[in-house]
């Protein structure tokens, strides 16, 4: 089973280092195009959106192409959107390209996840995702370091170039090792919102919304938050995003996914409000980003496991919708962080995301009940 799921997550790998990496070059971009480090961070910001918003517009115009073919397309467009941010002269010329980078990503990751999920034999299948979801949480840990490194000693475009090759990778890997996987996906726009209606699907991806604008409240803006070497940092927390990645796959198999979401949800917000506590010292940091790094990504697998327990039927709609509401939170990180990192500096941004990190807590309680983890338990535990 696991031979096709490696290009998957190097695919991820290739989309997340894009992603992410920006959080590492808001100073290199924001020195060379002459703009303030949260316009910078709209960058980010822009992504995102454009992630939410087209995920299931492309995923209803190319629901009658071939999985394989549709995730190769995917690639293509992002290669091609990394390379026109690295030749971009103007900050909106960058935002453009921002948007079609994010369309690539937007066709990939679901179908990555859909195409991950169809593969897999029902007892595996937290661990199955978790493989393909953890090329994400692994570009944390190497792409991402990486990349920051790159971007502040050779330029940020130098950084955009590596990702565009990271890409390209990628697009090798699914043309060589991943079948034609064939899943019944509807190409109607209205059937892609119909799971809306359903109060269950709505707790899951609120909580998606919230987890991750929490989180990526303080992570866009960290160069911001923490006086400690900030490549070594992203490092810690990638390791950290790594471990809870994988590890959340397989307690997600053996517990269930409720348990996993809220031990998730508060211990990453606990750590939110630790942050000036992480820059007393170097080796303290390090230890703070990567169990931040690890409780956060710890709730990723259960949280497509449970969209998919509660779609089982329309698998690659909900996981679709699930990266939509990923993306909004960080839309609602982007913007929101950027007003308070402007208006009251780093407490304001520390405050907001440990405001938002409770707020997930509290609703995640009050609407995903045990009932509904007895429902999501598999039968077979691997």
């Amino acid at each position: 089973m696991n031979r096709p799921l490696y290009p998957l997550a190097a695919g991820n790998f290739a989309v997340g280092t894009g992603m992410f990496v920006t959080a590492g070059l808001l100073a290199p971009i924001s020195g060379d195009l002459n703009v303030s480090t949260a316009a910078a961070g709209q960058l980010m910001t822009v992504f995102a959106l454009a992630y939410a918003v087209l995920s299931p517009v492309l995923a209803a115009v190319t629901a009658r192409l071939p999985r394989k073919k549709l995730l190769l397309i995917a690639l293509g467009v992002f290669v091609l959107g990394n390379a026109l941010t690295a030749l971009a002269p103007t900050y909106p010329l960058l935002m453009a390209t921002r948007v079609l980078a994010a369309a690539g990503a937007a066709m990939f990751t679901p179908t990555a996840s859909g195409v991950a999920n169809a593969l897999a034999r029902p007892e595996h299948r937290g661990r199955a995702l978790a493989l393909v979801l953890g090329g994400l949480s692994v570009s944390s840990a190497i792409g991402v370091p990486l990349g920051t490194w790159l971007g502040t000693a050779s330029g940020w475009r130098t950084t955009i170039w590596l990702v565009t090759g990271l890409g390209v990778l990628g697009f090798a890997g699914v043309a060589a090792l991943v079948p034609d996987v064939r899943t019944a996906v509807s190409g109607r726009l209205a059937e892609r919102f119909a799971p809306l209606a359903d109060r269950r699907v709505l707790a899951v991806l609120t909580t998606q919304l919230l987890m991750f604008g929490a989180g990526f409240t303080a992570y866009t803006y960290i160069g911001s938050l923490i006086d400690l070497p900030l490549p070594a940092v992203l490092w810690a927390w990638g390791i950290g995003a790594i471990v809870g990645s994988h590890l959340g796959g397989r307690l997600t198999d053996a517990y269930g996914p409720r348990r996993m979401v809220l031990i998730g949800l508060a211990a990453s917000t606990v750590f939110l409000a630790l942050i000036p506590v992480a820059n007393l010292a170097l080796p303290v940091g390090l230890l703070w980003a990567l169990l931040w790094g690890a409780l956060g990504w710890l709730i990723a697998p259960a949280q497509q496991y449970r969209i998919v327990s509660v779609l089982p039927g329309n698998v690659p709609v909900g996981l679709g919708l699930l990266s939509s509401a990923q993306y909004a939170g960080l839309v609602v990180a982007g913007v929101a962080g950027g007003l308070a990192l402007d208006g009251w500096g780093r407490a304001g941004v520390i405050a907001l995301a440990t405001a938002i990190g409770a707020v997930s807590v509290l609703f995640t309680l009050a609407t995903y009940r045990p009932a509904a983890e007895r429902e999501s338990v598999p039968q077979t535990v691997g």
